[in-house]
């Protein structure tokens, strides 16, 4: 039997990378939850919104109300500050929490507890006051960040004492730290319940936009990478992903950035590879084995914004155009369309091809067919004389029509009153 697992928040990047990761497993069924109604809403299937925010006094009875109505066997927290309070009331809530113990979400939701522990053991960027700063501006440039905190919001190189004051006034409470002018790295790891390092897997973070690497390729390594890994994980005790980022100063030495005790969004990566850190974490959770398949080719991600849709229209029955629509000029199949025609098919909706194919000119529509490979995906074959118009077979109005012809559209749309498509609208059926 599967086991439900809650994602909350669920339209965090994190999240959106546990239902990319984990939704097709034969072992997990996903529940999404918000406490605002987000992207999320549009990802999971089965989705559960309006919890109160983990600030507020009745968040942990109400959040515990739902693993009990929904039978969850665990829950994946994606985001930093989330992880950190639900690991904490793991006993409270009655299952599991996929994170490592509260110990390591503390030293990890704060840089400055990070850097304290970590000094010493692997190389830590130099931390300044505002004293320090104000009493030699030589330090300058320096980076401030917030201590506790992801993504860009109050990151910045401040130049001179009048850049940092400024900076202040906005964020008092950021640190700043050594300007480190080197590349920058994202290592994401993977340690079982054992304590043992399981992947260690250095990339490169060669695009950022707003705090997230969207542009990263894999960097060999020689070494370094590892053993930066291995030195933060007999000091930190992790279970499950965590990442760290290093930048390298101004003699090339690697320094550590932060350390996080969750997988980084951009891990997926890897998942290319064959790396699944989010799935991995859910059988460690679980007490399953894991091990490492790693696949040997190179790989560049690119991350961009995404667009998901919910039509308010049901039907029972698609109608088809085929040349132009299905079978694209440069003859290969049109694979973003028959994607969504088998989706027809899963959830029982009738496909019909609806085509004035001209044998004579274009070659045989069955021999096409045949050669593509598609026949068995339509109910239906209607294959129109070219003097034929198609609102005339169409028989059933509870039906969409989708045709690269606005004419054709036009005119199935005034006669029957039903949604038309066209080949740039695909992709919000």
């Amino acid at each position: 039997m599967k086991k439900n697992i809650l994602v909350f928040p669920c339209g965090s990047e994190i999240a959106l990378e546990v239902y990319r990761a984990v939704n097709h497993s034969t072992h997990f069924n996903l529940i999404g939850a918000n406490s605002v109604d987000d992207h999320g809403k549009f990802v999971f299937e089965n989705y559960i919104g309006g919890l109160p925010f983990i600030t507020d006094p009745s968040f942990l009875e109400k959040f515990r109300q739902v693993v009990r109505d929904n039978n969850i066997d665990a829950v994946y927290p994606a985001m930093d500050a989330v992880i950190e309070i639900l690991k904490k009331n793991e006993a409270y809530l009655g299952c599991k929490v996929v994170a490592p113990e509260t110990e390591t979400t503390q030293i990890c939701l704060s840089k400055s507890r990070t850097y304290q522990v970590l000094q010493g053991i692997v190389r830590t960027p130099g931390v300044f006051t505002a004293k320090d700063l104000r009493e030699n501006e030589n330090l300058f440039p320096v980076f401030a960040k917030p201590d506790i905190g992801y993504g860009s919001r109050g990151a910045k190189k401040l130049e001179s004492i009048v850049d940092m004051e400024s900076h202040l006034k906005q964020y008092p409470s950021c640190i700043m730290l050594e300007y480190l002018p080197g590349a920058e790295f994202t290592v994401d790891c993977f340690t079982d319940k054992a304590g043992n390092l399981l992947a260690a897997c250095p990339r490169e973070r060669c695009r950022v936009m707003n705090g997230i690497s969207v542009n990263t390729r894999p960097v060999a390594d020689n070494g370094e990478f590892s053993q930066f890994a291995g030195k933060i994980n007999s000091a930190i005790k992790f279970q499950g992903a965590w990442f760290f980022q290093v930048k390298r100063g101004a003699n090339g030495e690697l320094a550590l950035l932060e350390v996080a005790s969750r997988f980084g969004g951009s891990s997926s990566l890897f998942r290319a590879q064959g790396i699944n850190f989010a799935l991995m974490s859910l059988f460690d959770t679980f007490d399953i084995p894991v091990s490492i398949l790693r696949n040997n080719y190179g790989v560049i991600m690119d991350r961009a914004l995404d667009n998901k849709y919910k039509l308010d229209i049901k039907y029972s029955e698609v109608f088809v155009d085929f040349d132009d629509c299905i079978y694209l000029e440069r003859q290969f199949v049109n694979d973003a369309l028959m994607a969504f025609l088998y989706r027809c098919i899963n959830r029982g909706i009738k496909v019909t091809l609806l085509s004035r194919h001209d044998d004579e000119k274009l070659g045989k529509l069955d021999d096409l067919l045949d050669n593509l490979r598609i026949r068995q995906v339509f109910d239906r074959i209607i294959h129109l004389d070219p003097s034929q118009k198609k609102i005339d077979a169409i028989d059933n109005t509870d039906a969409i029509f989708i045709d690269d012809s606005f004419a054709e559209r036009k005119a199935v749309a005034s006669k029957f009153n039903i949604p038309v498509f066209s080949l740039d609208m695909i992709e919000a059926l």
